[in-house]
């Protein structure tokens, strides 16, 4: 595993994503939507802040559920995966699909969280802890679902099966990021061990995932 090899994977990815383009538009257009659906129902939520966080980290979830299982299943269809199999670690194909998920996930959060704040009249009051929360809880989704995603790659019915498998591996980091957020939107004293509390489980998964991805990647 070198680092050259895994950003030659995530370019591979970047270009393939350009290329079509129809995941990139679904994954955003379901996001945009979602986000939009949410704050015609509930209206403008003003202060209050757990039920804010609340719904932008289950936008965020479904939204994750709905475009960072398509890497693997690209593989898969296009008869990339056993090239890549032959061609490089599992540990590398891993640590590539993880970077292409997270910026991905990053860059939806950039249209969808200013949209979110937008249309709910939510209040940030610390913005720094939010924007920090942000990005660890879209890395701990990210490494979650990277596994996930490659061990139903060959299922029929891939996008039910990825939010079953995924749900009880990331409901521990939906609960932190969902309490950090709230008192960073309130700018209460707390969210700093929320945010900690994030980095631990990253550092786990990811650590559990590079052990055991070569079993999820080469069965």
């Amino acid at each position: 595993m070198s680092l050259s090899t895994v950003l030659a994977l995530v370019a591979k990815d970047v270009r393939c994503e350009l290329r079509s383009k129809q995941s990139i538009c679904a994954f955003l257009l379901f996001a945009v939507t979602s986000t939009i659906a949410v704050s015609f129902t509930i209206g403008t939520i003003g202060g209050r802040s757990a039920l804010g966080a609340t719904l932008l980290w289950i936008v965020i979830y479904f939204s994750a559920m709905a475009g960072l299982g398509r890497s693997f299943a690209h593989e898969e269809e296009a008869g990339t995966a056993n090239l890549l199999r032959l061609a490089t670690t599992a540990e590398s194909v891993y640590l590539g699909k993880l970077v292409l998920s997270f910026i991905a996930l990053i860059l939806v959060e950039a249209v969808t969280v200013p949209l979110f704040i937008l249309l709910t009249g939510s209040r940030i009051c610390d913005v720094g802890m939010f924007a920090a929360l942000l990005v660890l809880g879209s890395l701990a989704l990210s490494a979650g679902a990277t596994t996930a995603a490659a061990m139903v790659s060959r299922a029929a019915s891939r996008g039910a099966l990825l939010a079953a498998i995924s749900f009880p591996l990331l409901a521990p980091a939906l609960v932190v990021a969902i309490s950090g957020t709230s008192i960073a939107m309130r700018g209460s004293n707390g969210a700093a061990s929320d945010l900690r509390l994030l980095l631990y489980y990253c550092g786990l998964v990811i650590t559990a995932s590079l052990m055991l991805f070569r079993c999820v990647w080469e069965e």
